[in-house]
Formats: C-alpha cells, sequence, structure tokens
C-alpha cells in the first residue's frame, strides 16, 4: 500500500496537466499512488494524459459530473491512509510529499495538513497572506481563527487521513461553487490542523477557472446548513459572515441585488473590518477596476 494516494480531477485542462503531473512525478518522496480522474473532457486532455509511462498513475474516465463527484470518485478509489488533492491546473515543489511524510509521522495523532500556497499572477509568484503568527516553521492552529484571511486549508495544499471523511464526510455534490471550502468548514469543526508555514504548492491563475469567476460564492443552501451551529461559535459565524461579504459584493458587481440584500442581512457588522464596511457601500463602477487591480497585484479584495 502507498504511504500517500493523490486525487486529481481533470476536466478540459490540456493546457495544465502535464505540468502539474510532472510536479507529481517529480517528488522526492516517491511512495504514492496518482488516482487520476477524467470528468468527461471534450478537450486534448486525455491525449496528454497518456503520454505518461508510470505503473503509479491509475487512470479513470468517466462522463462529467463535476469536480465534487469527481474527487469523492478519488477517495472511494484511494487505497492509502492520506489523501492528497491536486487540481489539475496547479503545481506542487519537489519537497510537497517529503514534506508532508515527515510531518505526519512527526504528529501521528493529528489527521489534517497544510501548507503555505503562492499564487501565480501574469508576472510573477506572490505568497498568501494568512492570518497565522509565523512563529515556527508550523503551527497547529484552528481552521477559523487562522482563515481570516487566506483560507488556511486549499485542495491543492492539504493533506487528509482518510479517517476524516469518514466523520466529517466527503464533497458535498449539491454545491456547485465552493464545495472544497463548505468540507473545510466541516473538517475544521472536529479537527485541529497542522499549518507548514513553507510554501509547497502554487496555484496557477487560470483565467478560466471558477475560482477567479465573480459567480463563485457561498449558495444560500451553504450558509444555511450552518444557521444554528454559527450561533452558537462566534468563530464559525465570523468565518461565514466573511464568506457573507465576499457573495454580497460579487452579487452586486453581478447586478443580483435580490441575493446581495438576502446575504446582507445576515451579516454581523462588527465581524468586519472597517474597510469591507466600507466596500460594502460602493456601487459596482467602482467595485470592479478595484478588484482587478487587486487581482493583478496577486490580492483579494474579499478577504
Amino acid at each position: 500500500m502507498p504511504y500517500f494516494s493523490i486525487v486529481i480531477p481533470v476536466y478540459n485542462k490540456e493546457r495544465f496537466v502535464t505540468d502539474t503531473l510532472k510536479s507529481v512525478l517529480r517528488q522526492s518522496f516517491a511512495d504514492f499512488e496518482i488516482i487520476l480522474i477524467n470528468d468527461g473532457s471534450t478537450d486534448q486532455s486525455e491525449a496528454k494524459i497518456m503520454a505518461f509511462d508510470d505503473d503509479r498513475i491509475r487512470y479513470f474516465s468517466k462522463g462529467n459530473e463535476g469536480v465534487a463527484a469527481t474527487r469523492n470518485f478519488g477517495i472511494e478509489k484511494a487505497t492509502s491512509d492520506f489523501i492528497c488533492f491536486l487540481d489539475s491546473d496547479d503545481y506542487w515543489y519537489p519537497d510537497f510529499l517529503e514534506t508532508m511524510h515527515s510531518f505526519t509521522s512527526e504528529f501521528p495523532d493529528q489527521k489534517v495538513f497544510a501548507c503555505a500556497i503562492e499564487i501565480g499572477t501574469k508576472n510573477n509568484y506572490i505568497k498568501a497572506h494568512y492570518s497565522i503568527p509565523e512563529k515556527s516553521d508550523f503551527e497547529i492552529v484552528n481552521f477559523f481563527e487562522s482563515s481570516q484571511k487566506e483560507c488556511v486549508l486549499w485542495t491543492s495544499s492539504v493533506c487528509i487521513h482518510k479517517s476524516v471523511f469518514g466523520k466529517a464526510g466527503i464533497f458535498d455534490t449539491k454545491i456547485k461553487h465552493g464545495e472544497d471550502t463548505e468540507l473545510w468548514i466541516r473538517i475544521g469543526l472536529q479537527f485541529s490542523i497542522v499549518f507548514i508555514q513553507k510554501v509547497l504548492a502554487r496555484y496557477v491563475y487560470d483565467e478560466k477557472s471558477v475560482s477567479r469567476n465573480l459567480g463563485y460564492f457561498f449558495e444560500p443552501y451553504t450558509f444555511d446548513k450552518y444557521a444554528t451551529q454559527e450561533k452558537e461559535n462566534p468563530a464559525l459565524k465570523k468565518y461565514m459572515d466573511l464568506n457573507r461579504f465576499s457573495a454580497v459584493i460579487k452579487s452586486n458587481i453581478n447586478g443580483d441585488w435580490k441575493t446581495a440584500m438576502e446575504i446582507y442581512a445576515e451579516i454581523d457588522l462588527k465581524n468586519l473590518s472597517l474597510k469591507k464596511r466600507i466596500l460594502l457601500q460602493l456601487p459596482p463602477i467602482l467595485l470592479k477596476p478595484l478588484i482587478g487591480f487587486q487581482r493583478l497585484l496577486g490580492n483579494s479584495v474579499f478577504r
């Protein structure tokens, strides 16, 4: 049995999947299997994948079901105790798995591990900004308190013991936007996170990527799932309000005033900084260029 199972969902990523796979096969720690699932791609992704000849790659092809169902398929097929996810347009540094192996061995009682990421813009790479003091090379953190800026868990930066999915569940296929973050919430309610300060993964900017789309934000269904729990959990409430802030801004830009007003009504403004409270009052004509400038810098106006 390999030490790691690496789940890679692929949907129309012919421009990126070769580099993503190379970044895995170049890992200094080699005891792994790759669960590579083609989720009904209509481009040349499959041809790019088939160019690789490595016994550690287990290739599956199925009809398009979306990324949540595809990752769940990968979890089911995984044979290792530790599962890592890697999006097919992202990249790992060669010591990603070696570092995860070191920390999972050092902290056998911990079940969830993550590293810092860098964000690739058109011009350079910028380390994501976290609300975690850099006191040492790692910290054991609470998900909600450590995700006030960049989310401490990100799909291509995590290493999770398979037993976690038995307790917290898997990706919710009812959710079309933010299904990964919603799972992190469930995990964060039950598990602490070993956060490694070193940058070991890279988010590769793809203008077509759903996570950069202005339609990508928590749906009302997601907020409703935690409506009761957040009343008793201030850290969860603040985290959800930060996501409500993001949803309101994006809804305003998209002209969806009804959704914006409904979500805004649920925000406790004390959970937002003065800057965010001001942004909520700005008209879309001012928000759009501001967001474009923030993206150019590799930052997010939503955090």
